[in-house]
């Protein structure tokens, strides 16, 4: 599959798993996956992994991208009220492209105001503010509304994974 993903960490307290293993399962279906930060240092996840991002958020080429993917864990709160992220999200969806949030990450994208009457699932500490920005908030681990893809935490990160591939598939 030659389509080309970028995951977006936050610079600290990323959930490591929810990065790893959606990474893991779109590489191995051919997907080329690119890391994004607000940094291109080292980034720190809650468990300890170290990843050095390849590009900062603020560089991203969307017209080149099929995916863009916001990882969750506490850090993610950094790109809650983010104006390049919120730009980026709004434009994957006004190209008809894929978005996906994990974890607390799917907050990024109710703020940025793309869940209003879609179906959406965050870990459970972010639910109200799904249903204050207008979501649906259903309490599985991954909910898929169109092309925006949500799953609800680190247990869901590889069928998270597995449900980014399969939506790759379809465009």
């Amino acid at each position: 599959m030659s389509k080309k993903a970028v995951l977006v960490l936050a610079e600290q307290v990323f959930r490591d798993e929810e990065y790893f293993e959606p990474k893991e399962v779109l590489e191995g279906a051919g997907v080329k996956v690119l890391t994004a930060s607000t940094t291109t240092d080292e980034v720190l996840g809650k468990l300890g992994a170290r990843v050095k991002p390849d590009l900062l958020i603020s560089e991203l080429d969307l017209e080149e991208i099929d995916l863009l993917v916001f990882v969750g864990g506490g850090g993610a709160q950094q790109y809650f009220d983010d104006p390049v992220a919120h730009a980026g999200a709004r434009k994957m969806v006004e190209s008809g492209k894929l978005l996906g949030a994990i974890c607390i990450a799917p907050v990024i994208l109710a703020r940025a105001g793309l869940l209003k009457g879609k179906k959406a699932t965050v870990f459970i500490d972010g639910a109200d503010e799904l249903r204050e920005n207008g979501a649906i908030y259903t309490g599985n681990q991954i909910e898929v509304d169109g092309k925006i893809i949500t799953a609800n935490g680190p247990e869901a990160a590889r069928l998270f994974g597995e449900e980014l591939v399969k939506q790759l598939q379809l465009i």
